[in-house]
């Protein structure tokens, strides 16, 4: 169990730990020469049942509040502190607000000094401890009086604080990664590096490799110890020393955090309670010191436009950090005034990796809600229905700090659809089933409304059939369910499988008009304006309709304005092989195909150009070599068409041009 101390300087916080442990958690000169504490310290004791106490020991000076605030962090225990003679003091107010405004609700509050006052003055003292802690965690807490310099109630303040670490336990959730506050960093001769905290989150072992946030350098665990004592493993709830590899003491120290997956950021919704003696409302805008953690960065305070937080109120809002900070839901902070003086308020995390105000008012509302539970299992299911664009898997796990198994677990759990990978998209199943049936009815209309259309551009079919969803994971979606919706894309092409672009009357009439031409052309082809004037069809409409057939394959296209059947390409392909066959060195050039076909050098350059295209024929300098069988990719050739008689080839020149 982590106990800290709490109270107003010179209350005999650090008297009373060393009474209890036997340590003087005062280690600074500085601290010696004052006779106050001014940074923390930490002292071990174990009960007779044995079960560890781990004492944080804090400075009571308002100078030092930092520091103090760093010292809570995580704990779950706290002594307020309250001197006999003093009385309740302004630092009392300042600490006790703080370990509320943390969540801490178990503690005892210690009437220390009680040899300086007389038996009224105590009473009196209780009455005022009684007032100072209504309505806080620590109300209805027990009050011990103890003198640290005569003994006085000390055997009774330890029997409570062994009964209380004999009976605690922190319910450990084996979903969550490690995650760990660093409050101290130093160098040990042999050692190198090694740093002290408390583990909030998960466990780890020697020889784990981690990562330092938020700078995200990458750490090995080379040593464990807890109370001074080597271990081979930590897990949360427990304080410890971790010895690292792969990090100088100058790279590391309070403020950063030490986790198994960084979830630093510098944006975070919140929900900001300001404290009811605080001096005024806080407004739209207002900087702020941030407290969370063991981290005390600058930061502004995002309250909804003409709001403001009343003294006493609570609010969402949205922390604008100066500088990168590592933080998870249900994470608890403090926020102080500009000057570091005064305590404003605090709260709880919700998103720590907020999105910018540019979000519509009521879906976030709903994310939020979500969020607020803090359960990660009730919160997927709630944000999986709060959010139709699907929720990014990876960044869900690191505001939770989920394990890569934990994630997939709830997310099957929840029955949701995981699209995509980087980042992994989740969505629930009965929106993906009703984007696929959204998708067959737009292709089902498109294909009616534009038979002569290869396909749907995907971004259209995305603004039909799915418009909440991003280019990517809409795409992602499409590629996953193509087999069993049977589609077919090609580029940013949808289309039904086996749609044909061409198949309507209008366009068989054509074809049977063109297909003759073109195979009776053979090799020398024929040019589209040629085609065009032959057929009377405008030379667009004919050219759209060429492009579709290309498309089916029925055609290849090798230039704009010139396109082959298919069988005349494998003809083509054919020649080459037999060329390539023949060849000591298997290879041939642009001249001898030109010769072998009869056609001019531009066009045997331009065929085997398209050859090149296809994968069949790959160019190596002035030469050419077969990279493929063409029958695959052409179907099967007939037999190689004799080569054009020399004088003739002029004549095919003239057509082919």
């Amino acid at each position: 169990m982590i106990v800290a101390t709490a109270g107003h300087v010179d209350h005999g916080k650090t008297a009373l730990v060393k009474a209890l442990t036997g340590v003087d958690t005062d280690r600074l000169p500085q601290e010696k020469a004052r006779g106050i504490s001014i940074d923390l310290g930490f002292a071990y004791a174990t009960t007779p049942g044995g079960a560890t106490l781990g004492f944080v020991d804090v400075p009571g000076h308002e100078r030092f509040v930092r520091n103090m605030v760093a010292g809570v962090c995580g704990i779950d225990y706290v002594l307020l502190l309250v001197a006999a003679d003093d009385g309740v003091m302004p630092q009392t107010r300042e600490h006790l607000a703080i370990v509320d405004l943390l969540a801490v609700a178990q503690g005892i509050v210690v009437v220390s000094k009680v040899d300086c006052a007389s038996p009224d003055r105590i009473e009196q003292v209780r009455a005022e401890i009684t007032s100072a802690v209504a309505g806080t965690g620590l109300e209805g807490a027990d009050i011990v009086e103890v003198s640290a310099l005569t003994g006085q109630g000390m055997e009774a303040l330890r029997r409570r604080l062994e009964a209380a670490a004999d009976a605690h336990s922190r319910a450990f959730d084996a979903r969550r990664g490690f995650r760990y506050a660093i409050d101290r960093a130093f160098s040990v001769a042999g050692s190198g590096t090694v740093v002290t905290g408390t583990v909030f989150h998960g466990q780890a072992k020697v020889g784990d490799r981690l990562k330092v946030s938020p700078s995200g350098m990458e750490v090995r665990v080379r040593g464990i110890q807890k109370a001074g004592v080597a271990a081979q493993g930590v897990q949360a709830g427990e304080r410890c020393a971790l010895n690292l590899a792969g990090v100088e003491r100058n790279d590391v120290g309070r403020g950063q955090w030490i986790v198994a997956d960084d979830a630093t950021t510098t944006r975070m919704d919140v929900e900001l309670r300001m404290l009811a003696g605080a001096e005024q409302p806080l407004r739209h805008w207002t900087p702020v010191h941030l407290h969370i953690g063991t981290a005390d960065v600058g930061a502004r305070v995002a309250i909804a436009r003409g709001r403001s937080i009343p003294p006493g109120e609570s609010a969402i809002v949205q922390i604008a950090c100066d500088a990168p900070v590592s933080a998870v839901v249900g994470d608890r902070f403090i926020v102080r005034d500009p000057s570091a003086t005064q305590t404003l308020g605090g709260g709880v995390v919700l998103d720590p990796l907020a999105p910018g105000r540019r979000v519509v008012r009521a879906d976030r509302t709903t994310q939020l809600d979500a969020y607020a539970l803090r359960d990660p299992e009730r919160a997927l299911s709630a944000l999986l229905a709060a959010s139709p664009p699907g929720i990014d898997l990876a960044q869900f796990a690191r505001a939770f700090n989920l394990t890569p198994g934990a994630r997939d677990r709830l997310a099957a759990e929840a029955s949701a659809v995981v699209i995509a990978t980087h980042p992994p998209r989740a969505l629930r199943a009965a929106a993906v089933d009703a984007i696929r049936n959204a998708v067959i009815v737009t292709l089902a209309r498109f294909h009616a409304d534009s038979p002569q259309a290869p396909g749907i551009e995907m971004a259209a079919l995305r603004r039909e059939a799915a418009p909440a969803l991003s280019a990517e994971t809409f795409a992602a979606l499409l590629r996953a369910a193509a087999t069993e919706l049977r589609l077919e894309m090609s580029g940013s092409i949808v289309r039904r499988a086996g749609h044909v672009a061409t198949a309507n009357r209008a366009d068989e009439v054509l074809w049977q008009r063109l297909k003759p031409r073109l195979v009776e052309a053979g090799f020398r082809g024929r040019l589209l304006r040629d085609l065009a004037d032959d057929t009377r069809v405008r030379e667009s409409v004919l050219s759209d309709f060429l492009h579709r057939k290309a498309a089916t394959g029925e055609l290849v296209r090798v230039t704009p304005q010139r396109f082959y059947p298919r069988e005349v390409m494998a003809d083509f392909a054919a020649v080459a092989t037999a060329m390539a066959a023949e060849a000591p060195d298997a290879t041939f050039i642009a001249a001898q195909f030109r010769d072998r076909t009869g056609i001019n050098r531009t066009l045997a350059i331009e065929v085997l150009e398209c050859l090149d295209r296809l994968g069949i024929t790959q160019r190596v300098g002035d030469a050419r070599k077969m990279r493929k069988d063409f029958v695959p990719i052409l179907g099967a050739s007939s037999a190689p068409r004799a080569p054009m008689a020399r004088s003739n080839r002029s004549q095919a020149s003239r057509a082919a041009h």
